[in-house]
């Protein structure tokens, strides 16, 4: 029986990756990939990626997240077009905030009007 786990991003969409096991042998193809520890039957994303080759990539990282931060199993999901693995992986990076990955660029503030009152210029 295939395990299933459906991980939920910032923007409520849930996404259904696999445990790499199910995936053996390892797809050479493009797939986003969680390093996952787990508390209870929730999984704490410990790192997310994406790649356009699993093969290749889904060790990277593996031994520093296992033994830096308890990292116990690899989550995967095939996916082919680079743009949606992308935007997956900011989703649940914005969500889960995995210690390794870098956290998500601050909102820009937006700028004053040049109506406001702190804008204008106010010299006499």
């Amino acid at each position: 029986m295939t395990r299933q786990f459906d991980i939920t991003g910032q923007s409520g969409a849930q996404y259904r990756y696999k445990a790499l096991e199910e995936l053996k042998p390892v797809s050479p193809g493009g797939a986003n990939y969680l390093f996952v520890s787990w508390v209870g039957d929730v999984a704490k994303v410990i790192h997310a990626g994406e790649t356009d080759s699993l093969h290749r990539a889904v060790f990277d990282n593996w031994e520093e997240a296992r033994t830096e931060h308890g990292a116990t199993e690899i989550l995967a999901r095939l996916n082919i077009t680079g743009a949606v693995r992308r935007a997956e992986q900011a989703d649940i990076v914005a969500k889960h905030r995995p210690p390794m990955n870098p956290a998500p660029p601050a909102p820009k503030a937006k700028a004053a009007k040049a109506g406001d009152s702190q804008s204008a210029n106010t010299t006499p």
